[in-house]
């Protein structure tokens, strides 16, 4: 039989994307498949960078914000040190678990070619279909011929709002789509309201193991010989770092980060007892297992929190009136796991009361499996239905 061919976010510098690529991996390696992750180099030929014009903003504004990284970081360079550090971290992973990987493709015009080859092609999961990205028509399934059947899994927009200039592309994209499965509720409620199609919200690919399965993906071991709190954070508001000190202050645990993630945050220089750089995402799953308390703004901190147990909370990174939210997909798997007391919002809560209030495991337990089954259900499914 012919191979599936993956589209995922394998080679970010990135913990939840790495993890939920090596996830979908195994999911299908365990279902009985043969797979390999899509390489797409992007090669900026013309077509490509006419497609990309409406890009350009967004394109500056990523480009400005990394040349005020690197202006700060030479300030600071023991962090830009560490950074290089953890960088080869992920490298080191990625090419160590993600070995069933295609030739590297550059144009799309050799995505088409290749594409006709696999059994099926599938997207997912994260936030692929981000609209800004949607000129590239990659993770849109765009350079899949129609004859070649096509799967989204747990694929997210990252948005609760489709721009009015993107919704065409869209529509356009989705409907050539056999089976969807979406991460977010509310992006099930967007592709009804975009295309009239009734799609189930299935569970990120993380989910589809649970914690005790993860030990066998990611052997348990200690990181830091002391009780601890662990703090995620990939935003930069300061009341989310005030929150975290007073609970070091109510519990004496000591602070563990992973500082300068997405953002330099000057704060974080001097923020946390221990502050580490040599971690891959194994040692991220690792740092969740092991800590006492979990502090993020993270989906995926709030996922392996869930998984491993912890009494943790979570706080909004955006503002939920900010167009670039991407809050629903914390605000998702908080509801479907009955947790939304988890999140804290408001600047008057206090984060011993909200960390120490009891979960009943049992029953977010419960929940996962019933989940975990009929997100599993619709994938078995799907590739039942086109193999």
């Amino acid at each position: 039989m012919k191979k599936i061919g993956v589209c995922a976010c394998y080679n970010t510098k990135n913990y939840g994307s790495m993890l939920q690529t090596l996830a979908t991996g195994k999911i299908l390696q365990n279902l009985g498949y043969d797979y390999e992750f899509i390489r797409y180099s992007r090669k900026p030929t013309l077509g490509l960078i006419l497609r990309s014009i409406d890009r350009i903003p967004e394109k500056v504004r990523t480009k400005i914000r990394t040349i005020n990284k690197k202006k700060k970081l030479s300030n600071y360079p023991e962090v830009a040190q560490g950074i290089e550090h953890r960088n080869k971290c992920f490298d080191s992973f990625m090419n160590q678990t993600f070995t069933s990987m295609s030739p590297c493709y550059d144009t799309i015009t050799e995505l088409r070619k290749a594409a006709s080859n696999y059994a099926v092609v599938l997207v997912g999961s994260d936030q692929l279909w981000r609209p800004e990205g949607y000129s590239t028509g990659f993770y849109n399934l765009m350079f899949v011929p129609e004859n070649v059947p096509k799967i989204a899994y747990a694929t997210s927009f990252g948005v609760s709002q489709i721009p009015e200039s993107k919704k065409k592309i869209a529509k356009q994209f989705l409907s050539r789509i056999d089976y969807i499965g979406v991460r977010e509720l509310r992006a099930s409620e967007m592709i009804k309201e975009l295309i009239g199609r009734e799609v189930p919200t299935v569970v990120d690919p993380t989910l589809l193991f649970s914690g005790k399965e993860w030990n066998d993906i990611i052997i348990p071991k200690n990181i830091i010989n002391e009780k601890y709190i662990f703090c995620y954070l990939l935003g930069s508001n300061p009341q989310h770092r005030v929150w975290v000190n007073e609970l070091k202050k109510r519990t004496g645990c000591k602070i563990v980060t992973i500082p300068f993630l997405d953002e330099f945050v000057e704060a974080d220089i001097s923020f946390g007892d221990y502050q580490i750089f040599n971690a891959g995402p194994a040692e991220f799953v690792n740092l969740i297992r092991k800590a006492e308390f979990v502090c993020t703004d993270s989906f995926h901190g709030s996922v392996f929190s869930i998984l491993n147990h912890k009494k943790f909370v979570t706080f909004n990174r955006f503002s939920d009136e900010s167009k670039n939210s991407r809050n629903s997909r914390i605000e998702s798997i908080l509801k479907q796991t009955g947790l939304q007391s988890r999140r804290m919002t408001k600047e008057d809560q206090k984060i011993d009361e909200v960390i120490m209030e009891k979960i009943d495991y049992e029953q977010v337990e419960d929940k996962l499996v019933v989940m975990r089954e009929t997100s599993l259900n619709y994938l078995k499914n799907a590739l039942h239905s086109i193999s």
